[in-house]
């Protein structure tokens, strides 16, 4: 009766999500549906015969895939895997996946990204994680609590847990990690930090204990990660979204703990490990147009610097790329010259998107990348 519910809750995200154009696109639920289809055709009873062929019908339906995950508030195929795993847990010793990211060299956070950084001078021995909940992230840097050294969201169990492990250890005195705001449905970033912390990884770099669809951390090394278990203490405060309380624990946390934040003093950081660095590529003016390739793309501007990021990967979210330009021309024609989009309006999109982040930079605003 049990796994009857659960094959009928199967169909049903399988079902919702399939209705919409963005999951069509999705490689995350194109993985999803291959995976479901090896596990379904190993298994097969009258029970899974009839998912089996839906699975089948879901594939054919699939369009050409745009991105590998999007960052949902709910993700339709990660919930299927997890009640997947639920049924023939064995399933999830077979699964994998990859992604990357820039490291920067010599700077405070060395990752790039969508939080916001601090120092005081002293006591500020606490990084925060809003996991979902973008506007909480907002509010606490607002407030700018001096307790506090970086604060920013984490939706993914993969590459969000990664950029953490990285851009704390470059900070060895940062003690805390506090966990607050809404769970990242399905993937289960929160969840997966505290499973990271208590159990660290297994041979094949899989956070143990972890809930989340593809927990599996491809831009770190063992060392990062037990550098990170013995640096800090993982709070967790998952599901509060009030500031005020937040702030009451960042304080009654802050008071165990008298440190240096030592945010100035980049030469005098003590047993800093060494991180991997993805090629960085210059942008270049547009030579030829030419269009054989697919890939997605993740903007981030740096308005310190006056430069924007664009971060290329491949379908299973390992990085390909860097490129860095002063301006969306160049980045957009280095972009077409390198033949990494195919699509016309993906091309468009991508346009789009890099006048935003440039425009962002000129007149001061800040940009979010459109995920639509």
């Amino acid at each position: 009766m049990l796994q009857s519910k659960q094959f009928s809750q199967i169909y049903s995200e399988f079902q919702e999500g399939m209705s919409l154009t963005k999951c069509r696109r999705c490689g995350c639920m194109k993985e999803t549906l291959e995976n479901v289809e090896i596990t379904l055709s190993s298994n097969l009873t009258d029970a899974t015969s009839d998912l089996l062929k839906n699975t089948r019908y879901w594939l054919s339906q699939m369009e050409p895939i745009q991105y590998p995950c999007i960052g949902c508030a709910h993700c339709f195929p990660a919930v299927a895997t997890n009640l997947i795993y639920q049924i023939f847990p064995e399933s999830a010793q077979n699964y994998s996946s990859g992604c990357a990211f820039e490291v920067r060299e010599n700077a405070l956070f060395p990752v790039p990204g969508e939080y916001f950084a601090f120092c005081h001078g002293k006591d500020c021995p606490i990084a925060v994680s809003t996991l979902a909940s973008v506007e909480l992230a907002e509010q606490l840097a607002n407030l700018k609590p001096r307790e506090l050294c970086v604060v920013g969201k984490t939706e993914t169990e993969n590459i969000g847990v990664d950029k953490i492990v990285k851009n704390i250890i470059s900070n060895p005195t940062i003690r805390f990690l506090l966990l607050a705001g809404k769970e990242s449905e399905g993937h289960y970033s929160g969840q997966t930090l505290l499973a990271l912390a208590e159990n660290g990884v297994d041979n094949r770099m899989k956070v143990i204990g972890s809930l989340g669809k593809r927990p599996v951390l491809k831009n770190v090394t063992y060392e990062e990660i037990e550098a990170f278990r013995q640096q800090v203490q993982v709070v967790d405060l998952i599901e509060c979204e009030d500031v005020e309380k937040v702030v009451e624990k960042m304080q009654e946390l802050s008071q165990t703990q008298h440190l240096s934040c030592g945010c100035t003093k980049l030469g005098e950081r003590s047993q800093v490990i060494q991180s991997s660095i993805a090629p960085v590529i210059q942008a270049e003016e547009p030579v030829r147009f030419r269009m054989d390739k697919i890939g997605y793309f993740v903007i981030l501007p740096q308005s310190d610097r006056k430069v924007i990021l664009v971060e290329h990967y491949s379908y299973d979210n390992t990085l390909l790329s860097v490129i860095e330009g002063k301006n969306a021309r160049s980045l957009y024609w280095t972009i077409i010259e390198k033949g990494w989009v195919t699509l016309l309006d993906h091309a468009a999109y991508l346009g789009e998107e890099l006048a935003k982040a440039e425009l962002s930079i000129q007149l001061g605003f800040k940009y979010i990348q459109d995920k639509s």
